[in-house]
Parts: C-alpha cells; sequence; structure tokens
C-alpha cells in the first residue's frame, strides 16, 4: 500500500509540471478595466467560500462524528430546535448576500462599458481634457475590422493602442453577433448587426496580447483571432505610419469582396478609407440599392409623432378623417421618393385646357 500511494503521487508530478506553465491570463491582467474586473471575481469568490467552506467542513464533521461505529457520539432523538443554531443558518448568508448585492451594485456602475474611464490604473486619474483613442470595430465572417477614424486609417486582424491613453471602441457586425474580448483588456462586449455597442478601456503595460471571439459564429470561428499591441506613443506613431504607406485603400468595392466569409485572414493595412464606410456598415447600407437603417428610423419617428392627432381624431368620433390620414401616410410611405435632381429641375404640370 505504501508503495502504491507513492506511485502516484509520482505520476501527478508531471500534471503540476504541465499546469505550472498555464497563463491565466484572466488573473494577470494588464488594462486596470480588467484588473477591477479580476478583484470583483476574487472578492465574490472570497465571500462565498465563507459559506461553501465551513458547510463542507462541517459535513465532513458530522459524518465521521456520527458514524454508526461512534458508540461515544451523543444521540438525542427528541432535539428538535437551536436558537443558535437558527441565527448562524440565516444571519451568515444574508449578510453574505447583502455584501455581494452591495458590491455588485457598486461594479455594475463603476464597470459600465459605456462609461468614459474616470482612471488609468489606482491612484492615477485621466487628465481633464484628455481624448480617448477612438477605434471601429466591425464583425465580419470571420475575421475583425478596424477603423481608425482620427488616424484615418483600417487594419484587418491587427490592432494597437498607446500605453496609457484611454480607448473607445464602437462595436458592431455585419452578419451574425460576435464577441469582441481582450482578457488582459477588459471584459468581453457583443458585436451585433445594426446595433453599436461601446467599450472604455486602457492598455497599462506595452506588448503583445491576444484578442478573439468568444461567441460561436460558424465555420470559422476558431480562426477568428486577432493580436492587441499595447505601444509607446513613438511606436504607435510609427505603427500608423506603417499603414498609411499601405498600397491598398479600404474602398466600397474593397470592403464588399473583404465581406465575404473567408477563414484566417492575413493581417491587411489599408492607407486610407471611403468616407462613412463605418457608419453604412452599421445602418446596413453600403450597397447603393440600400436604404440605411436610420433614414428609415426617421420616417418611423414622423409617423409616432402624427399618431396622437389621429388617435385624437378617433375619440372625437371623425372616423372619416382618421381613415383618410392613415391612408394618405400609408402612400407617402410605400410611394418612391423622387430624386432631389427631379424635384428641383422638374416643372409642375400645367393645368388641363392652358398651354405653359
Amino acid at each position: 500500500m505504501p508503495l502504491k500511494k507513492t506511485l502516484r503521487g509520482l505520476l501527478l508530478l508531471p500534471a503540476l509540471a504541465l499546469l505550472a506553465g498555464c497563463n491565466a491570463v484572466l488573473l494577470h491582467p494588464e488594462g486596470d478595466v480588467a484588473l477591477q474586473q479580476r478583484d470583483l471575481i476574487i472578492v465574490s469568490l472570497g465571500l462565498m467560500l465563507l459559506i461553501v467552506i465551513p458547510v463542507i467542513a462541517l459535513t465532513l464533521f458530522f459524518a465521521w462524528r456520527y458514524r454508526a461505529r461512534n458508540t461515544q457520539a451523543s444521540y438525542d432523538p427528541e432535539w428538535h430546535h437551536s436558537t443558535m443554531l437558527e441565527l448562524m443558518i440565516w444571519a451568515a448568508p444574508l449578510l453574505i448576500i447583502i455584501a455581494l448585492g452591495a458590491l455588485t451594485w457598486v461594479s455594475t456602475h463603476k464597470l459600465d462599458p459605456y462609461r468614459p474611464l474616470d482612471q488609468l490604473s489606482k491612484g492615477r486619474p485621466v487628465a481633464a481634457g484628455t481624448r480617448p483613442l477612438v477605434v471601429e470595430v466591425v464583425a465580419l465572417d470571420w475575421k475583425w475590422l478596424f477603423f481608425y477614424p482620427e488616424q484615418g486609417i483600417a487594419t484587418v486582424n491587427e490592432l494597437a493602442a498607446p500605453v496609457d491613453r484611454p480607448i473607445e471602441f464602437r462595436i458592431t457586425a455585419t452578419n451574425v453577433m460576435n464577441s469582441f474580448f481582450i482578457p488582459s483588456l477588459a471584459g468581453q462586449i457583443y458585436a451585433m448587426p445594426g446595433m453599436e455597442t461601446k467599450l472604455n478601456a486602457v492598455i497599462n503595460k506595452a506588448g503583445e496580447y491576444e484578442g478573439f471571439s468568444a461567441n460561436f459564429s460558424g465555420d470559422g470561428f476558431s480562426g477568428m483571432r486577432f493580436k492587441f499591441h499595447g505601444m509607446s506613443d513613438q511606436d504607435f506613431d510609427a505603427w500608423v505610419q506603417q499603414a498609411r504607406k499601405s498600397s491598398e485603400t479600404l474602398s466600397v468595392d474593397t470592403y464588399q469582396h473583404l465581406e465575404q466569409p473567408s477563414e484566417r485572414e492575413p493581417i491587411h493595412f489599408y492607407a486610407s478609407v471611403a468616407p462613412g464606410l463605418y457608419d453604412a456598415i452599421l445602418n446596413n447600407c453600403v450597397a447603393a440599392a440600400q436604404k440605411c437603417a436610420d433614414s428609415m428610423m426617421g420616417f418611423a419617428s414622423d409617423a409616432r409623432t402624427k399618431a396622437p392627432d389621429m388617435h385624437a381624431m378617433m375619440r372625437s368620433g371623425d372616423a372619416a378623417h382618421a381613415d383618410a390620414a392613415v391612408a394618405h401616410d400609408a402612400m407617402s410611405m410605400s410611394m418612391p421618393m423622387p430624386a432631389a435632381s427631379e424635384s428641383k429641375s422638374a416643372p409642375a404640370a400645367a393645368p388641363s385646357g392652358h398651354t405653359p
């Protein structure tokens, strides 16, 4: 028996050696937001273990103390109540739930991804007037497209940002839902077609970090990865200049070709970007024949503003006028709008029986 136990212990040593090589990036992040999220996980786990550990320990203790062979254990079949035990059973979990609730409430607001950063790291507030680096993110099948509107460039499957500068990500998708995730920077944020989500974060240490989609999105999902580079200001400027020297430009035609599904797409740099391309992607109107979603929402808003007047007509009994108003709006929504050049240049029709 001792020999078997020794052999089992020796067999575990290689497994421990393999575990020693693991890089638990969630527990060792390099961005302040991810660091705060890490601390939240640890504190929440610690509070829950205050109940879990004693319960497991007492379960094992009672199983051993009151085993059948232990004739020394006292047995009281008439026992039915203990005020002290009841207080312990209910008070301890209640206090932990209150603590977890307060922690969750504060953290939910403080770590809101839409909320601009108020600190670069602990004890280092963001200086007044600091402008974040804006990066527009588009999840394609199966690759990532990054726009830098301030720098006028775009990249595929490579992302960079200066160290200690706030970053504002604006995130959307073209087809199915994805999840934008750089574990060392901040938590994951979903990318959805026709919608824009946001993430405010900062990287505090120069280095190369892994980014990927954390939501299954089809055949090429496993290869939907990119590199995120935290750089000094000088290195970031050099990286931007490298992109501007690219021979490729991201025109509408180039984007429509890039939008087609592809797996393990290599890194691309685009020296310039077609004006308004990100907004067109967001509103699903890159193709010339498509109507932008924001313009259709404008029509819907006009209809909502007229709705109270129609309801007033109906309440007053003027059903004929209400029906006419509804029919007029339906016709105006369904009829194609004339082009601007036609509306300005086409002459009005002359009345019957008259010559112009």
